[in-house]
């Protein structure tokens, strides 16, 4: 008995281990041979979808309805009368262009005008400063607040002057790390002066480049902490009070802001499908959000984006493909106050979260693309590498990790599998949030690419057996 039982262990623990020897990512081979298989055999639909995306009929046909677009209807800030008309642009758009179950689901935005603004520096010298107000700041009083300047580089140097700080406008000069790692002064600029007792704060703009532009932004307070004007100014001007402060040059600026908090306001996330064939319910989502900032057209941030998924369900349509799932196409609204749009929808819809296939979003500009950023289960991501591979012909096969969007987060939070679309940003925080976002930004030829990739990887997604894993 004993022999036997050991024999049986054995047997047991040798089939284990050949069981893990052909596991690739909780893939084994020959699971992932029939994977490889099934997405192999889409290889004549994504020929057929980068064709009519780059060389065919519908060549550079997102660019143009995006330059109508933001040409039309301008830049589109949350709770404005753009974003409404933008809105119903896109609402009577979608319509035209025959896709499905077009609608507009309500959600409530914040609403926040900047009114009129300026800054002068009127010692050492009068000198104009540009600014851009930062989303959700308070007003100064009507006549302005004139203050002395204390220019610091760090929170930990605004700490270590606190005193010092008192009843002045605290200038931060800190410098560009990256987007993610610097946005940090602009959210919490305000906040951090406030509480060692400044007056006001002005932010060095969060950009990689600058020709004396300032860039704006939304930024946070704290409860319990007193709300001041906050503002972002140019790299240059920045650097110049740095400069005259390290003199021992006293500085005075004076500022004045407009700045309004109106009441949340009624807007919506606008809507369009392509209805599944065999699993109706069961989405793929390709999104880009709608609105934008008040300065510029918000053709980069985030038209680019939300025209590319807009384009996705209409080269599918244009070849007669329908997918076993829905594809489902979400233009965002708030979602520069932080996804508020997406949170609400999100809310609505999270009861159907077992039949939610794939979350995409574009958010990061549309230039040159390098490839697909992933979020998921190792299994799904074995799937994404394969899928990837059909586009082969434009040279564009990279998965990368992690996915990022706004929009998307709360889903992925939840472990629905997420993608967003990964291209060279070198450029994109030139023109992020500021006056230099506009259509002169784009390229065609890369918005083709996009929307290939972006429309390769919805509609395969959609339409294989079974949902990606999570």
């Amino acid at each position: 008995m004993r022999t036997f039982l050991k024999a049986s262990v054995l047997t047991i623990y040798m089939l284990h281990l050949c069981l893990l020897i052909e596991s690739k990512n909780g893939v084994s081979s020959r699971k992932l041979k029939r994977i490889k298989e099934e997405v192999a055999g889409y290889k004549d639909v994504a020929k057929s979808i980068i064709n009519l995306a780059i060389y065919g009929s519908a060549q550079n046909r997102s660019y143009e309805r995006l330059a109508l677009f933001v040409d039309t209807i301008g830049n589109r800030v949350s709770g404005s009368d753009n974003l409404k008309k933008a809105i119903k642009y896109m609402y009577n758009a979608l319509q035209e262009d025959q896709l499905q179950n077009v609608s507009l689901e309500p959600v409530k935005v914040p609403h926040w005008e900047r009114g009129k603004e300026s800054a002068m520096m009127i010692q050492p010298r009068k000198k104009n400063l540009a600014i851009l107000g930062l989303g959700g700041s308070v007003g100064t009083p009507p006549e302005g607040i004139s203050a002395e300047v204390i220019v610091v580089s760090t929170f930990a140097e605004l700490q270590s002057r606190a005193q010092e700080a008192k009843g002045k406008i605290v200038v931060y000069n800190q410098p560009y790390v990256s987007y993610g790692e610097t946005v940090q002064y602009r959210s919490r600029g305000a906040t951090e002066a406030a509480k060692v007792g400044a007056v006001a704060s002005l932010i060095r703009s969060v950009a990689s480049l600058s020709i004396n532009s300032p860039h704006t932004g939304w930024q946070d307070y704290q409860n319990g902490v007193p709300k001041i004007p906050t503002a972002c100014i140019t790299v240059e001007d920045a650097e110049l009070m740095a400069r005259l402060v390290s003199r021992a040059v006293k500085i005075v600026v004076q500022l004045k802001m407009g700045a309004i908090q109106h009441p949340d306001a009624d807007s919506f996330n606008t809507v369009a499908e392509i209805v599944g064939s065999k699993y109706p319910e069961q989405v793929v989502i390709v999104s880009g959000h709608l609105d934008s900032w008040d300065v510029g057209q918000g053709a980069m941030d985030d038209g680019g984006g939300a025209f590319i998924s807009w384009e996705a369900l209409s080269l599918i349509r244009d070849l007669g493909l329908r997918p076993k799932r829905t594809i489902r196409l979400v233009m965002w609204t708030g979602e520069e106050q932080g996804g508020v749009g997406a949170s609400q929808y999100y809310e609505r819809h999270k009861k159907d979260i077992g039949n939610m296939d794939l979350v995409m979003e574009s958010d990061s500009g549309t230039f040159m693309p390098l490839g697909i950023q992933f979020s998921g289960k190792p299994e799904a991501r074995t799937i994404m590498s394969e899928v990837m591979q059909l586009l082969a012909p434009i040279n564009i096969t990279k998965l990368y990790d992690p996915a990022e969007g706004t929009d998307i987060s709360f889903w992925m939070q939840a472990g629905v599998p997420g993608a967003s679309l990964l291209d060279d940003i070198n450029r994109y925080f030139w023109f992020h949030h500021s006056e230099g976002d506009t259509m002169t930004v784009q390229n065609p030829v890369w918005m083709n690419q996009c929307a290939a990739i972006w429309t390769v990887v919805a509609y395969v997604v959609a339409d294989l057996d079974e949902m990606l894993p999570r």
